[in-house]
């Protein structure tokens, strides 16, 4: 999973066919090419970080994905919508939690920690929601939702302390450092405003919460990025720098996102958010592949185990 990715449905909307003769060939790539795109923001990711203030790295990404999103939407829905009171305020929540925070964090977290360790972090996102879903609106969990919960977190945990899960009691600070930290206050922003857009979709499409949520993000960005553009060097900036955040404005941003909608309409939401637990695979194997990153063993381990985790939490939960 990553930015902008949905952990969870985002909407209950009935709108669509979950014929098993409709799950084609096409569909179906797409929807691994868009875990492919969303894996391939922690690497982008990773070379922005280091290459240019985070808050002014933000603002590009999403000034390119916005206008992007206002054309896809205005193509598609034949008007651009005019929001009332209500719409306004939770899009902006939406923009503050899940463009603004997200991104502080995600890429504070990017500047200390391999692209790989961050992917597997991030697949955490669906069981802090489910939590913050009981804290705040009293949702059931069960026993077995708990145990699942349970499970993640300690895959989580041993990729955390690359497999020293024991020696975490007294040597936390050398397994448990800023960019860990910075990736949990990212996977909780994310939680956040997943739970936050169940309810902008109750009277917006997917893409216009979005789209909305993209152009708050600015709001929230442009203090910040005024505050940096003056001491930016500029020409310092590599063209690598550059073409990863056009691709996170774009095949990072909007395009998986198309694609992942088109899913959820054909499909079906719980069948179409199954793809998004390759997000943290592909984000693994990239960062192995055009970073030398190493593939540790705890991570797969960890990786495996929260998997395991995640997957039982979400089977109980259709099941309630």
């Amino acid at each position: 999973m990553s930015d902008l990715t949905p952990s969870s449905p985002l909407g209950t909307s009935p709108r669509y066919s979950a014929s098993a003769s409709e799950m084609n060939v096409s569909l179906t790539l797409k929807l691994v090419f868009a875990a492919v795109l969303w894996g391939g923001t922690f690497i982008a990711g990773r070379v922005v970080a280091t290459a240019m203030p985070h808050t002014t790295a933000a603002f590009v990404r999403f000034f390119i994905a916005a206008i992007l999103l206002l054309v896809y939407v205005r193509k598609k829905e034949g008007a651009l919508p005019r929001l009332s009171r209500s719409e306004l305020a939770i899009t902006a929540a939406l923009g503050f939690t899940g463009i603004y925070l997200y991104n502080m964090f995600f890429l504070a977290a990017l500047t200390t920690m391999a692209a790989g360790r961050t992917a597997l972090f991030v697949s955490l996102c669906p069981i802090v929601t489910a939590l913050l879903a009981c804290v705040f609106f009293r949702e059931r969990l069960g026993l077995l939702r708990w145990t699942g919960i349970a499970i993640a977190l300690i895959g989580t945990m041993v990729v955390i302390t690359r497999g020293g899960l024991f020696n975490l009691t007294h040597d936390g600070a050398t397994s448990f450092g800023v960019g860990e930290l910075m990736m949990c206050l990212a996977v909780v922003a994310w939680a956040a405003y997943t739970l936050i857009s169940r309810k902008a979709v109750r009277t917006l499409t997917p893409m216009t919460a979005t789209m909305c949520a993209s152009l708050w993000g600015l709001v929230f960005l442009l203090p910040g990025t005024l505050a940096e553009v003056l001491a930016i060097r500029w020409t310092a900036i590599s063209m690598s720098a550059w073409a990863a955040i056009i691709y996170l404005g774009t095949f990072g941003t909007v395009v998986p996102l198309v694609w992942y909608y088109e899913g959820v309409k054909v499909i079906g939401p719980s069948r179409t958010a199954v793809f998004t637990n390759l997000n943290a695979v592909f984000g693994v194997l990239l960062a192995a592949l055009i970073l030398r990153e190493p593939i540790l063993a705890s991570m797969l381990v960890g990786g495996a185990i929260t998997g395991i985790g995640v997957a039982l939490a979400n089977k109980v939960r259709k099941r309630l």
